[in-house]
């Protein structure tokens, strides 16, 4: 059995057909689910981008793998899910966005040269690389976002996109009346379709990449298909650009408590610039029709590939994962961007097609189950025939829950967020080590601790499924505070660093130093069976003495 391992970037668990959304019709996302499961209570480890790819790439919390912020290098030596689908005979290949970092320093150390095999491979997140576009294009004074050239930039060019930068002033910008450019980092041109045709843009580019790759490959194989939209710059190519308006958008989730004396995390997260953008109603009525339009492009796409994978044969060995790195508040909350742990941000869809037999009484089912973004990986090992190294990955795999079955499951699921780099720190005067944000939710009650000296959150989505009320303002709630924070506890002292070693290793190891002569702490012998001491017993060799 193949995996396409789909990931699209900043894409809401709500904004899809299938999940419930009034207006946003998306066929092949539903199709997809009525294939296999749809997950309605997945949550990602990180609700930053970076952060949370390596968890899923890893399948370990932030805590564990260190990762915790854009930027900050995946270090040398961490497993990945090329390294455990590879030890089960599985490819595991790219293509596309991981904005995962290398640890330089650490393979100068230990002299890997990133044109060796397993050079690259450190360098590329464990994937074997079919292309690599992480899609942030943007220019500064001080030069490229990202240094490394672009896949898709280049591709442009070949199609006659004369400007140096084309992703930026193509793929990203629209034209205004005066024939200048109407960037797409401008809310204000939303509205605009991108000054590129829509079969050159980015999503049907990887798309093509995508097909290219399952003509190509040679099984079995996991391909990482991730995608960078629906994610900023909001806009889109004609005609998604205004297929949508006014009438589609949905109201925004907040309230006027939210903003009466707030968690001071909170609070400086609702003053900054995204936030101040996302609270006025003319931004969101340009942004969210063109992120609308943004997600039905990718829906379409979906619907090419999967026409593709019917065609070749491929839709009946090929397992479909369609998942996203983490949400987009849209001014839900009185907030832009992601960050924080309401379920616009911290909640993703998940859907899984599994084409084996055992996979059949759950087709077209919705699991309620607590899911976490580490299961997949372990998921994966299974799909490919492997032994999950349970003493690395941290996540639980999902087989059970494809093919019908009622496993013991997770209580709660756990979110981290290191806000350390961020303006909101310094707003806060806090330390690095103290911008840590944890969020427990055990199903119904939402807790987030934020490190630094605060006072948590608390929030019922059984009685406010909206997140608008924190009940940790007052006492009236204490036992349920103290509960979560025995549960964030228990995950605090799990065994997350013992990875060279596994349970059956250890339980192995057990008697073998004693049956090798290492017999220590022995008043006279007969403590033991006597064929551990036969090497000590016995005549003695002649008497040494200096003569």
């Amino acid at each position: 059995m193949n995996i396409l391992f789909v990931m699209y970037d900043q894409l809401r668990f709500d904004y899809l057909g299938c999940s419930g959304h009034p207006h946003l019709k998306t066929p092949h996302f539903d199709r997809v689910a009525a294939m296999g499961v749809r997950f309605s209570n997945a949550f990602v480890q990180s609700p930053i981008c970076g952060a949370s790819r390596m968890c899923f790439y890893t399948g370990r919390y932030v805590a564990s793998h260190g990762a915790a912020w854009n930027g900050f290098p995946l270090r040398v030596g961490e497993q990945t899910m090329g390294d455990h689908l590879r030890r089960a005979g599985m490819g595991c290949w790219l293509i596309g966005k991981t904005h995962m970092r290398a640890d330089a320093d650490g393979m100068q150390r230990l002299g890997l040269s990133p044109d060796s095999v397993i050079g690259a491979r450190q360098a590329e997140c464990g994937f074997d690389v079919w292309t690599r576009d992480d899609g942030l294009w943007a220019e500064g004074p001080d030069g490229f976002y990202d240094e490394r050239r672009s896949p898709y930039n280049e591709y442009l060019k070949t199609k006659g996109y004369p400007a140096a930068n084309p992703w930026a002033v193509h793929a990203n910008a629209g034209v205004d009346d005066d024939g200048d450019i109407a960037s797409g980092w401008m809310f204000a041109n939303a509205d605009k379709p991108a000054n590129i045709r829509e079969e050159d843009s980015e999503t049907p580019w990887l798309t093509s990449r995508a097909i290219d790759f399952v003509d190509s490959a040679e099984g079995p194989w996991c391909a990482h298909l991730s995608y960078i939209k629906p994610h900023w710059p909001y806009i889109v190519p004609a005609p998604y650009h205004d297929m949508y308006g006014p009438a589609q958008i949905q109201p925004a989730i907040r309230d006027a408590r939210e903003r009466d004396d707030p968690h001071p995390v909170y609070g400086a997260y609702m003053e900054n610039r995204i936030a101040a953008a996302f609270q006025q109603d003319t931004v969101r009525d340009k942004v969210i029709p063109a992120y609308m339009g943004l997600i039905k492009q990718c829906d379409d796409q979906l619907g090419r590939l999967l026409k593709h994978l019917e065609a070749t044969g491929r839709m009946k060995d090929t397992m479909i994962v369609l998942t996203s790195d983490h949400g987009d508040y849209l001014g839900d909350h009185w907030l832009g961007e992601k960050d924080l742990f309401h379920d616009p941000s911290v909640k993703v869809p998940m859907i899984i097609y599994d084409p084996r037999a055992e996979a059949e009484d759950t087709r077209g089912t919705v699991c309620n189950a607590l899911v976490e973004s580490i299961d997949l990986l372990p998921t994966f090992v299974e799909a490919a025939g492997g032994t999950v190294a349970d003493h690395i990955l941290e996540g639980r795999s999902l087989t059970p829950w494809l093919h019908g079955e009622r496993p013991e499951w997770r209580d709660y699921v756990i979110s981290e967020f290191d806000y350390s780099p961020t303006p909101q720190a310094v707003k806060l005067g806090l330390s690095p080590k103290e911008c840590r944000l944890f969020m427990v939710f055990d199903g119904r009650f939402k807790m987030m601790h934020a490190e630094g000296g605060f006072r948590p959150m608390l929030f019922d989505l059984e009685s406010d499924p909206n997140e608008f009320v924190d009940l940790a303002k007052s006492d009236d709630h204490q036992d349920v505070i103290d509960r979560l924070y025995s549960h964030l506890a228990e995950w605090g002292r799990r065994c997350s660093q013992r990875v060279t070693r596994s349970d059956h290793d250890i339980q192995n190891m057990r008697g073998r130093s004693v049956r090798r002569g290492i017999l220590p702490f022995l008043v006279d012998g007969s403590e033991v069976p006597e064929d551990l001491t036969q090497a000590y017993r016995g005549p003695a060799p002649a008497r040494f003495t200096d003569d």
